[in-house]
């Protein structure tokens, strides 16, 4: 059945909008107290981290609100990358963690993703029978006023994340001599990012670590790596890293300047594992996973699967085929070993585990060259303009065009208001020629 709320990753949209405002998320948090209040528990507890967006301020009291009104007790973090929440979630057997963030959106959007007691993000099931729970009246997810919750302020949440990050490798384990930059994208790992690098050593040039509220991600983190490249060249780092808004994204540069994007990533890491018989299974990528990499994995004997956009999804299809490694092009990967959704500081961590006796990071990277792939991200006021006669037959044409020399995948975004259009292929001049044919006549 057709959520009503929930879109791919959690609720997501304009702030003061139809659902993100103070009232639907006083509704939420009801919703979602009265829900994980049943689920038996000996402590009754969420816990509440955000990222740096100046909404933050406005949905986290309505938030908190909701959840005592139904008799949760609640901690409240501040900002926090979205797997600190997940793993923070587990760690201190709370019901349910719940991120205040729209990602890699910009400052004028916000949301939230949810988490249950494993740290795992919910199954559409979940979501839906909290969905009818919002729908229901107020009164009825209401505790008696003795049952009420408490709410706490813990400080201590981003030491507590980098203690688990840094348990996952060996004690011995630094990067003295290292230079690296990375951008934090003015989002919620502003102080986790260069407090961990430093901890462990490194020369660390940060960038994005101002936010006010209003310049997460802008011009900057995961989406404008360009910000890396140049940084990495002018101070001649080794590495360079970008988040995005709440951490859970990440892409990277080389000493040489080469931007590293998730797909990358992942060849360069499941290679490593599985020489190191470290991979379990294969690899899970996307839809958007560029053709390049199934050829790669293909080649190297490496079992990989596609799911639908979404890191939930991929993690969902790696616990179904009992896969380790996961992730999408846009720099969401799953290290199935250690976290249970994406997180660009482990990834950082794994990588610069595998480099550190000295290996350049352009030897690590670039394991398989690219398919030439055009995404064309379109506004739109409806996104059901996807199922108009006259796109579909634009499709159909389209994919006609490019049938045995390439591939056409066109979707709605789950976050925000747009048709995505995608295209692979070796002939450039076709590929042009398909995604704009498509665009037009969405446009």
């Amino acid at each position: 059945m057709k959520k009503k709320y929930f879109g791919t990753d959690g609720i997501r949209g304009a702030i003061n909008s139809k659902n993100i405002n103070g009232d639907m998320f006083f509704k939420f948090g009801l919703a979602s107290g009265k829900y994980f209040k049943s689920q038996k528990r000996k402590k009754q507890t969420a816990i509440i981290a955000k990222d740096t967006r100046l909404s933050g301020y406005t949905l986290e009291p309505a938030l908190v609100s909701g959840l005592t009104s139904a008799g949760m007790h609640v901690y409240t973090l501040g900002p926090l990358p979205t797997n600190g929440l997940a793993m923070l979630t587990k760690a201190m057997k709370a019901n349910m963690g719940i991120m205040i963030t729209a990602s890699h959106n910009p400052h004028y959007d916000n949301g939230l993703k949810l988490f249950g007691p494993d740290g795992m993000k919910l199954s559409d099931k979940i979501e839906k029978k909290i969905e009818n729970l919002i729908d229901k009246k107020i009164t009825k997810n209401q505790s008696n006023p003795e049952k009420l919750g408490r709410v706490k302020r813990l400080e201590s949440g981003t030491k507590d994340y980098l203690k688990i990050l840094k348990k996952n490798f060996s004690k011995e384990f630094n990067l003295r001599g290292l230079r690296i930059v990375i951008d934090c994208a003015n989002g919620a790992g502003y102080k986790a990012g260069p407090e961990l690098f430093r901890s462990l050593g490194a020369k660390v040039i940060a960038l994005g670590v101002s936010p006010n509220g209003l310049n997460i991600n802008k011009n900057c983190g995961s989406t404008y790596p360009n910000k890396i490249k140049l940084a990495v060249k002018k101070h001649k780092a080794h590495i360079g890293i970008s988040l995005d808004g709440d951490a859970d994204r990440i892409i990277m540069c080389d000493e040489t300047g080469n931007i590293i994007d998730g797909d990358q990533i992942i060849a360069a890491l499941a290679l490593r594992w599985k020489n190191k018989n470290m991979l379990q299974g294969g690899v899970v990528g996307t839809l958007m996973s560029n053709y390049g990499l199934q050829k790669f994995f293909k080649s190297e004997h490496i079992k990989f699967i596609r799911a639908d956009v979404g890191d939930r999804y991929v993690k969902e299809k790696m616990q179904k085929k009992n896969f380790n490694l996961g992730g999408e092009q846009s720099g969401h990967i799953i290290l199935g070993k250690f976290a249970t959704t994406g997180d660009g500081l482990l990834v950082s961590l794994e990588v610069l585990y595998a480099i550190r006796k000295g290996m350049k990071a352009s030897n690590f990277f670039n394991k398989f060259k690219k398919t030439p792939q055009i995404l064309k991200n379109i506004e739109v006021k409806d996104k059901s303009i996807i199922n108009n006669f006259e796109v579909k037959k634009s499709i159909k044409a389209a994919e006609k065009l490019m049938k045995g020399q390439g591939r056409i995948l066109v979707r709605k975004s789950g976050t925000e208001s747009k048709i995505r259009v995608m295209g692979e292929s070796e002939n450039k001049k076709l590929l042009n020629n398909c995604i704009n044919i498509i665009s037009k006549k969405i446009k």
